[in-house]
């Protein structure tokens, strides 16, 4: 599959290690596209991206908090040197990206309880095009409800990647996610479902549920196993993405991206 100009939201019930999968799958991204320009979008109010790889992003270095404070200016028309409110939006979204070595990362943030959060997903939605023009691949770290799917911020999504753990609740989320996506009129290219912390004997119960779905074509990506090593560094916000080639874990990530890419 080509990576020109694919979008790719990481869903999921909240728990099921959305992030984490992110990230791994940003690590052999960053192995074995190094030419590929790489965004990477934390649309999760809670924010865990710059945490696990090991980083620290201030709210006012935010969307949210950059819109916070454009707000202000609108409101006393004090907007220069912008010539209008969407320049001036999109020049402070432009102003959120932390630059590093192999990708770039913008957090949206919250708004802290000022105004309302669906304010700062519509700037979000509506700059995703412009945004990433410029990339060859942007990941999205999706909230864990389903107001994202619900609002119609992932209409510019082409592959949307679901994450379940071993419980019922991550697979009654998917059927809701499958279902709210398709009562909103969202398509995607593709619906990817990524089995994380399986063990070998919980595997055969998913294949079952997911085939019992029949209104969506979903493709099982695969399994990741369960890995101490993993939750030590999460565990202790080292950075992951130094996480050894020979983590299992990561293997098996390695493994199961291969049919991705």
């Amino acid at each position: 599959m080509s990576t020109s100009k694919t979008v790719i939201a990481f869903s999921g019930k909240g728990g099921v290690g959305k992030t984490t999968c992110l990230v791994l799958f940003l690590k052999f991204l960053i192995e074995s596209n190094k030419d590929s320009k790489i965004l990477v979008i934390d649309a999760d109010p809670d924010a865990n991206i710059a945490d696990v790889i090991g980083k620290k992003i201030h709210f006012k270095d935010t969307i949210a908090g950059k819109m916070r404070n454009l707000r202000k200016k609108i409101e006393k028309k004090a907007i220069f040197p912008y010539k209008d409110n969407k320049q001036a939006i999109e020049s402070e979204i432009f102003n959120c990206f932390l630059h590093l070595e192999s990708f770039d990362v913008i957090e949206m943030g919250r708004t802290e309880g000022i105004g309302c959060y669906c304010n700062v997903n519509n700037v979000l939605k509506n700059a995703l095009d412009i945004i990433s023009e410029t990339y060859d691949l942007v990941l999205i770290d999706t909230p864990a409800g389903l107001e994202h799917f619900a609002r119609k911020t992932g209409k510019d999504v082409t592959d949307l990647m679901i994450i379940v753990d071993p419980s019922k609740m991550a697979f009654h989320t998917l059927k809701r996610i499958l279902d709210v996506s398709k009562e909103v009129s969202l398509i995607f290219n593709n619906y990817w479902v990524l089995g994380n912390r399986f063990s070998e004997d919980n595997k055969e119960i998913l294949i079952k549920k997911l085939n019992s779905l029949h209104d969506f074509e979903l493709k099982l990506l695969g399994f990741i196993p369960e890995d101490n090593e993993i939750m030590k560094h999460n565990l202790l916000t080292n950075n992951l993405l130094n996480v050894s080639n020979e983590n299992p874990a990561y293997k098996a990530v390695k493994e199961v991206f291969k049919n991705f890419i």
